[in-house]
Parts: C-alpha cells; sequence; structure tokens
C-alpha cells in the first residue's frame, strides 16, 4: 500500500489505578482524543518520523535491528518485538504523526502513539499471527514493559487496541472483555501539571508488592484476588507502619473495582451510583497511596460542587488529569468549575471504538 492512515484513540482509567501491575483488574474505556499517523512509501529505505506536534524528526533505517535498546525508544522496542513475530520491513515510508491528546497528561498520549505506530507495522508488513485487537495490545504490552523492563501493566494498551469500555483481568487467565460502547456524561479535566511515571509506580509497586510478600509469610493461604474489604484488619499487624497504607490501597480499590463491574453488568447504567464509586476510589489514591497534588484536588472539588456524581484523578498521579462522571445537563457548569479550579483544559468525551487502520 502506497498510503496507510493509522489511528488510536488516549484512554480514561474509570477504576483500577495502580491494579494491573499487581495482577489485579480495571475497567477503563478508550476515548475520542486520538493520534494520527499518516504513513506514505518512499524510495529511501528508511521511516522518517515527523512528530510535528513536538517539532521532532526521527529517522530509521529499516534494517536495524536495535539489539541495544535506549530507554524508553518505543519506535526500536517495537519493532524488535515484531520481528520475532515475523513481521519484516522490506519498503521505507515517510510518517507524519500528530493528535489531540495532552502530552504527558495521564490519557496515556505515548501508549497511543505506539499502537498507531505498530499497527502501521502490521498493515504494512504482516505478521505471522492473526492480526486482532488483542494481538495488537498484547504487543504493546510486551514493547513498551516487558521489552523495558518497566513497572507498568497492560491496561493502556488493551484499553485502547481493542477499545469500548473494557473490563481486564490481568491475573492468570488473563481477559479483556468489552463491558460497554457508550457512557454518556464523561468529562475530562487537564491539570497542565505533567505527571510523574515510572518512578512513582516503581515505588508504589515496590511497597506494595513487599506489603503482599509479608502478608504472605505470615498467612500462606493469602489471595489478593479473593480478599474481601472488611478482613483487612485481619492481616495488618503483621505489617510495618510504613507498608500498611499501600496493602489498604491495594484491597480498597480491587473492592471499588469489583463494585463498578457489578454496575456496569446492570441492563441500565446508574450514573449516580458509578460517581460514588469513582469518588471511593479517588479518596484511597489521595489519602493512602498520596497520588494526588492540590490543583487535582482543587478540580475534583470543584466538579462534585457544579453537580458531578464523581471524579478522580485518572494515570500514575503526581499531576496529569482528572475524569468527571456527571449527567449530561450538567456539563456546561462542571467545565466553567473545573477550569476556574486551575484546569488547562476541559472538554467532554466520548468512549471511542479503539485502534483502526485503513
Amino acid at each position: 500500500m502506497n498510503e496507510i492512515i493509522s489511528i488510536a484513540p488516549g484512554r480514561t482509567c474509570l477504576f483500577g489505578d495502580h491494579q494491573d501491575y499487581l495482577g489485579l483488574p480495571v475497567i477503563a474505556c478508550a476515548i475520542d482524543r486520538t493520534i494520527k499517523l499518516t504513513a506514505t512509501k518512499n524510495d529511501n529505505c528508511v521511516f522518517k518520523i515527523n512528530m510535528v506536534d513536538i517539532d521532532e524528526v526521527r529517522i530509521i533505517d529499516i534494517n536495524e535491528t536495535f539489539p541495544v535498546l535506549n530507554p524508553r525508544d518505543y519506535f526500536a522496542s517495537s519493532l524488535r518485538v515484531l520481528r520475532r513475530h515475523g513481521c519484516i520491513p522490506n519498503v521505507g515510508f515517510d510518517i507524519h504523526i500528530s493528535g489531540n491528546i495532552p502530552i504527558n497528561s495521564g490519557t496515556s498520549s505515548s501508549s497511543a502513539l505506539l499502537i498507531s505506530w505498530i499497527n502501521f507495522l502490521v498493515k504494512a508488513f504482516g505478521v505471522d499471527d492473526e492480526i486482532t485487537p488483542e494481538f495488537i495490545s498484547k504487543i504493546g504490552h510486551l514493547s513498551e514493559v516487558v521489552e523495558h523492563g518497566e513497572p507498568g501493566g497492560m491496561m493502556d494498551h488493551y484499553s485502547i487496541g481493542v477499545g469500548n469500555i473494557v473490563h481486564i483481568n490481568t491475573s492468570d487467565p488473563f481477559s479483556c472483555t468489552i463491558i460497554g460502547d457508550k457512557l454518556n456524561g464523561l468529562i475530562t479535566g487537564v491539570s497542565g501539571i505533567s505527571k510523574e511515571t515510572l518512578g512513582l509506580i516503581g515505588e508504589l509497586k515496590g511497597n506494595t508488592l513487599l506489603a503482599i510478600e509479608k502478608v504472605v509469610q505470615n498467612f500462606p493461604d493469602f489471595n489478593l484476588n479473593k480478599i474481601e474489604i472488611e478482613d483487612i484488619d485481619t492481616y495488618l499487624a503483621c505489617l510495618p507502619e510504613k507498608l500498611t497504607p499501600f496493602f489498604k490501597a491495594a484491597i480498597k480499590n480491587h473492592y471499588y473495582t469489583k463494585s463498578a463491574l457489578k454496575e456496569f453488568e446492570k441492563p441500565t447504567l446508574d450514573l449516580k451510583k458509578i460517581g460514588e464509586l469513582m469518588n471511593g476510589h479517588h479518596a484511597v489514591l489521595r489519602d493512602l497511596l498520596k497520588i494526588t497534588i492540590p490543583r487535582i484536588d482543587n478540580m475534583i472539588e470543584a466538579a462534585l460542587k457544579a453537580g458531578a456524581y464523581g471524579a478522580k484523578i485518572v494515570g500514575s498521579g503526581g499531576g496529569g488529569s482528572i475524569v468527571i462522571i456527571a449527567e449530561s445537563s450538567k456539563e456546561t457548569p462542571i467545565l466553567k468549575a473545573v477550569l476556574e479550579a486551575g484546569a488547562t483544559e476541559a472538554y467532554a468525551v466520548k468512549v471511542h471504538s479503539g485502534a483502526k487502520t485503513n
């Protein structure tokens, strides 16, 4: 094909932040902010990648195998992973990339870019595997997390690759199930303060896993996926005070995700109930994991005062964005309130059907 267009959406996490790297489920959805990659065949045996939003050009020889990876070079790692699946570039392309997902805001602009790149490569050069949204998502996770040894999970890749509203069970057996394709009254507020990713995730993951390890040493039959919220106190005596918040957060966040799944499985979605669960989830992220900042908290408080049912921080934390759930009739006053509280952007979003190529 002389021209290939690959589009990948951003995502928002509705429930389950800081859960997927623990093998716990998440509920997330793709949103209608996107990265668009347009590739035109050239005669130079290179990928000339023009990332116009950050004013950067990258040139990659199509025969490069990248025996050594630079940190966070996902263009390279995905090429390396895809070669193992029979995707062998044999012609160059001039590539233009642009989008309207705020960068470093917690709505997965980097993973959307990666999935659009992977979809392009698979479309252009094929693979030995059956091409499905789940396959594209898997390659994204391998390329961004596994290949680089990073501490993140797989929520971003599957919510973007599969699209819609998904429940992702990250434990064995893994599953990614579409539980809806619409969610009215969804709003994103962008703080304008860059989120923290690798360092913050690494610290939280490390402390939570250490807490779980100490619990298992004292309670060999402990199962993180099966514990109920009312059982938390049973295990606290064996934990040092420093690790107690991380253990509590893991259990409580899992509770809110399980409760939300029951709501999404009902014939009619109760936005008020979803909002209440979202508020509970945010309280854990704020008070136990302490990943919020004053501007984020102010934006959430303003949204709730303006009539929102619920709101929470999205992503790794330390900045980034919030997600808000409300009746559509409340959209205008909520947007105004969030902007007045310090957001650099605030806009309604719809659920997106997932990454696609022409």
